[in-house]
């Protein structure tokens, strides 16, 4: 055993591979040292037993396991000895030959085995059981599986994964190295989505020319791509080309050429708004495109000008023992007369209660009416208040996945939802892309209603849909801004509706359902929301940590924001106890009761509730650890019974959730809310964030930290900019149309 900067070297035989995931090449083996067994861990690729191995690496204490070697490279040697190829031979790596067949060839060939079946397979027909058929089957398997074993080992040089070189192989198969070699930045797309940070690391050893237009187009493609996070559909040519110049240290010409070329592609797209120039990756604009068209064919040809709906509402009205305000009459005949609508308005304003008017009158006509919403919080807080089933927008869709394995969805142009009437709740969180998606798998007869709040939060993916749409003044909008008597009650509504306008909330009360409790300092604010969580809530109103109580925080950085205070909580709620299962996750120890959240779209992780099956566990989804199986490496989680098994390598999809970003908390409720604001980060301290904050509270809102604070947030409107040009299109679709207003 060596030592290399500061990296231990082992080199042994692979005696068993214990486990092994083929989408991202993690392994777990025993690697045996002449008579030393260690067990090594990493990612790399399709190892098999008798397989001789060199790994760098250290020495890690996992928590269940013990010692291991987590390997960070790793050389692969051919099996060179009869016993060791009869071994690798026998563990089935290449399909047609087992156990009795592995062993006839090592009788035949011995120690050159594996060299007959590279170079000469037309020998193997020696061995009894083994046709001139088979001998080219074998041959075709060899060449593959070596190929992405070479492929492999020339990736492993430049640190670039083996779950990578599994989609290039994928991809282009025997020239994959060539390809690679030619264009190291082909790998930042295609399919294969390399870091382009890492692309970029490959390209300086193997000497790659900094001027090369396949670098300055991925360069390119990684700032918008980038950027999408943020929420920009586009950027503006002058901030592109700005950020890129500084990124990739080229000449002004250089990047306006490849630009051009990107373009004449139709990898990229520019459009211009305003006399200024902005730059799409191809899949945004084609997204805002088609929704612009989309939304002026169906607010165009789905009118229904003829019917006066009065007496149809005032028949609901008498039958359902209640009256509708002005507002929410319009609303409900905008939606029978319409193809399209959007219902907005703040808490209390009676958006349900006409929803369910628009329901019912809907399915009186004998219409097929389905809802959706976001996420599954969503979708079960919708389906409570009116009474009908919803479906989250990705279930109703149903993912499938391409032959690359990038999940699409099975309801689209040619395969449409079968509805009469879609009905999508808190539309301020969908996303270009995912409206696109539920458009296309609409029919062209099918009506659409939406209804969300435009003055919450956007999406966490890009765009700003709900805004655009509603800003553009071309669409039918009925806003509700009349709050009902009963909601009047209600300091949290009451409230929340100050915010929004830019008035201060009432602090002062002490009898109601918004409370404020003023800490001047971290630790203070820290302990006070551990007690209201753990002791005085429960106490006083019955509610469980887990399941009724939610802190919502401003960041995630600092004393109050949600790494820290999910740290502190978790020591209060679910302490380290002598006997209980551990699992360390990057961020997080994970155990059996945590709450906890899925922070990114899995579209694989199959589920199971009851007898019914599925598969997906979305961004935002809140479960509960159940179960922690430390013989098989997973535990099970409970997300309002679903059931799903995540492997110990996936749990960087994890994080704990007593704590969670308010951007997070989208779509959901909870009864009680506790918002921690003691200041910090001046940027995300604004108003639209307090106001979504305040909203998702149903029985109880306490607000921890400094009156000043509070009165800054609500002083603050800025709006996150983002780039996008749907306001834009939508004018120029809808246009010849007269301006409407609700």
């Amino acid at each position: 055993m060596e030592e290399i900067n500061n990296l231990k070297e082992l080199e042994g035989i692979v005696d068993a591979v214990l486990f092994s995931n083929p989408s991202n090449g993690y392994v777990v083996l025993e690697l045996d040292m002449k008579g030393d067994y260690v067990t090594v861990v990493g990612e790399l690729g399709n190892i098999e037993e008798g397989e001789e191995l060199i790994v760098s690496g250290e020495y890690v204490k996992h928590p269940k396991f013990g010692m291991q070697f987590k390997a960070q490279f790793c050389q692969r040697k051919m099996p060179a000895t009869s016993s060791a190829i009869l071994k690798y031979l026998s563990s089935g790596v290449l399909k047609g030959i087992g156990k009795t067949l592995a062993k006839r060839i090592v009788d035949e060939f011995g120690d050159k085995s594996l060299e007959v079946i590279e170079n000469e397979p037309e020998l193997l027909v020696k061995v009894k059981g083994i046709t001139a058929n088979k001998v080219e089957e074998i041959s075709m398997e060899f060449k593959r599986i070596f190929g992405i074993r070479a492929l492999m080992i020339f990736l492993a040089q430049y640190n670039i994964p083996p779950s990578v070189a599994v989609s290039a192989w994928r991809k282009w198969g025997q020239y994959a190295v060539e390809i690679i070699k030619e264009n190291p930045y082909m790998m930042c797309g295609n399919g294969i989505e390399l870091e382009f940070d890492k692309a970029e690391e490959m390209a300086v050893k193997i000497g790659f020319p900094m001027d090369n237009e396949g670098r300055i187009s991925a360069g390119i493609t990684h700032i918008l791509v980038n950027n999408t996070f943020s929420g920009h559909t586009c950027l503006p040519y002058d901030r592109l080309k700005s950020t890129a110049l500084k990124l990739l240290d080229v000449e002004e010409t250089l990047f306006d050429e490849c630009l051009e070329n990107e373009c004449q592609e139709e990898n990229l797209v520019r459009y211009k708004k305003e006399n200024r120039d902005f730059i799409y990756l191809s899949d945004y604009f084609v997204a805002e495109q088609y929704i612009a068209g989309r939304l002026r064919v169906m607010s165009s040809c789905l009118k229904d000008t003829k019917h006066d709906y009065t007496k149809l509402i005032d028949i609901e009205e008498k039958a359902k023992d209640i009256t509708y305000a002005e507002q929410q009459r319009k609303a409900i005949a905008l939606a029978l007369s319409q193809g399209f609508m959007i219902l907005t308005g703040g808490p209390g304003t009676g958006k349900t209660t006409t929803l369910k008017a628009i329901i019912s009158l809907y399915e009186q006509r004998g219409l097929k009416v389905m809802i959706a919403a976001p996420t599954g919080k969503a979708a079960k807080r919708i389906s409570d208040l009116t009474g009908y089933d919803a479906k989250t927008i990705h279930r109703m869709l149903e993912v499938a996945f391409d032959n690359s394995g990038k999940p699409k969805f099975k309801h689209n142009d040619s395969n449409p939802v079968s509805c009469d009437v879609m009905i999508v709740d808190e539309m301020s969180m969908v996303d270009t892309l995912l409206f696109e998606a539920l458009l296309r798998a609409l029919k062209l007869s099918c009506r659409l209603i939406m209804v969300g709040d435009s003055d919450q939060l956007p999406s966490v993916g890009a765009g700003n849909v709900l805004k655009d749409m509603i800003d553009c003044g071309l669409l039918p909008v009925v806003q509700l801004n009349e709050i009902f008597r009963q909601a009047q009650q209600s300091c949290i509504v009451t409230n929340a509706h100050k915010i929004v306008k830019g008035e201060q909330p009432d602090l002062s009360r002490a009898d109601n359902d918004f409370f404020f409790m003023q800490r001047l300092d971290y630790e203070s604010a820290s302990d006070t929301v551990v007690d209201l969580t753990v002791n005085r809530l429960p106490k006083a109103y019955g509610f469980s940590p887990a399941e009724d109580i939610q802190i919502l925080c401003p960041s995630r950085k600092g004393a109050l924001g949600v790494v820290e205070m999910n740290k502190t909580l978790q020591q209060a709620l679910n302490p380290h106890e002598k006997d209980k299962p551990e699992i360390k996750g990057v961020l997080y120890t994970f155990r059996p009761n945590d709450k906890v959240m899925q922070v990114k779209n899995n579209y694989d992780i199959e589920w199971t509730k009851g007898t019914e099956k599925g598969t997906g566990i979305f961004n935002g989804d809140i479960g509960i650890i159940i179960k922690a199986v430390k013989a098989e490496s997973k535990i099970l989680i409970d997300f309002d019974g679903r059931i799903a098994e995540y492997s110990y390598e996936m749990l960087d999809q994890l994080e704990l959730a007593y704590a969670v970003s308010v951007h997070k908390s989208q779509g959901s409720e909870f009864n009680a809310v506790i918002i921690p604001l003691l200041g910090g980060f001046e940027k995300l301290y604004y108003r639209n964030l307090l106001y979504t904050a305040v909203t998702r509270a149903k029985k109880i809102l306490i607000i921890v930290g400094s009156v000043r604070v509070i009165e800054s947030m609500v002083n603050n409107n800025r709006r996150t900019l983002r780039y996008s040009c749907l306001k834009d299109m939508l004018e120029k679709e809808l246009g010849h149309g007269e301006k409407l207003d609700g």
